[in-house]
């Protein structure tokens, strides 16, 4: 043996042996045979099935829950046919009839002709991340027995919020996901108020309330009133663009509802100035200090004219 082909030889050992030192489960398929060429010896601690016991995608969708199975093997197939590289979640089936979700993360290999030569991929157990989704979804859901709830709008409180932004928070700072929040005022409310009656100013709450919660429909995405004329958006695995995203479709939902408001110095159909933070928290950032922020950049857009949205973190 060469000494070249020694040290490619070595090379490959050392980069084998990172592969399957990580708790993420590498593998390969070779699309041709659809075959497994290689998976990760990790993935008998995870789902007890032995590393021999992979041997075609078969294995892999067997092993799946039957409510997934359709969906994730029909969507992989189909983006892998058109060379995009994708992931997927699902339950997969553990040796002895359990399931843990898997997040699948799939690169789509290519020869020379640009024709789909293989797929490379990793396993990441992500059963922790559902754990967390199911307590975000169960807090929801205590909305109405653990006064949760705003009386006035009928959306989540402040308490609420308090209680689902330091979950998110923690969650960011685990994963390292961005977490991206949006305020919301009503501009000139209490003229809007004064001269409309506060009967007239609780339909316009309302409405406004109800026009906002549709504004991101993702299942941990949440929707609060913060405090009089104030409203909060928090946005778990959201960065900066995709929250300006939401809320100039806040924006739109309010102007949408065409609320008269003659009293406005802005314009003649009520409008929202927006505050907009994206953070992915270290340990020595505070959840408080981040909403101040929020909060400083909502002032700014009324500073500014009102009816726009600022964001950025000093």
């Amino acid at each position: 043996m060469t000494d070249i082909a020694r040290e490619i030889e070595q090379d490959s050992a050392v980069y084998k042996t990172l592969l399957e030192s990580t708790k993420a489960i590498p593998w390969k398929i070779d699309w041709a045979t659809m075959q497994f060429a290689y998976i990760g010896p990790q993935i008998e601690a995870l789902l007890g099935w032995a590393q021999n016991s992979w041997l075609s995608v078969n294995d892999w969708s067997d092993r799946m829950h039957p409510e997934d199975r359709e969906w994730v093997v029909n969507f992989c197939v189909s983006q892998s046919q058109s060379g995009i590289d994708h992931e997927a979640d699902y339950r997969a089936l553990t040796r002895d009839g359990n399931y843990v979700w898997i997040r699948d993360v799939v690169h789509v290999v290519r020869n020379d002709d640009g024709e789909v030569e293989a797929l490379v991929g990793f396993m990441f157990d992500i059963s922790e991340r559902k754990k967390t989704e199911e307590k975000l979804l169960t807090l929801q859901k205590e909305l109405e027995e653990l006064s949760f709830k705003d009386g006035l709008t009928g959306v989540a409180n402040r308490r609420m919020f308090d209680s689902i932004m330091q979950l998110e928070w923690t969650n960011s700072r685990r994963t390292g996901q961005p977490l991206s929040v949006i305020m919301i005022d009503i501009d000139y409310f209490k003229q809007y108020n004064d001269h409309y009656g506060h009967l007239k100013g609780d339909d316009c709450l309302r409405r406004v309330a109800k026009a906002l919660n549709t504004a991101a429909a993702r299942s941990r995405d949440f929707f609060a009133r913060y405090g009089g004329e104030e409203f909060i958006l928090v946005l778990p695995e959201t960065d900066a663009a995709a929250a300006e995203r939401v809320a100039e479709r806040c924006r739109n939902l309010v102007f949408k509802e065409q609320i008269q408001h003659d009293y406005s110095a802005v314009s003649q159909i009520l409008t929202i100035s927006m505050g907009l933070g994206t953070i992915t928290p270290s340990q020595k950032d505070e959840p408080r200090a981040f909403i101040d922020a929020v909060d400083r950049n909502l002032y700014l857009a009324k500073q500014q004219g009102r009816n726009r949205q600022v964001s950025g973190l000093d």
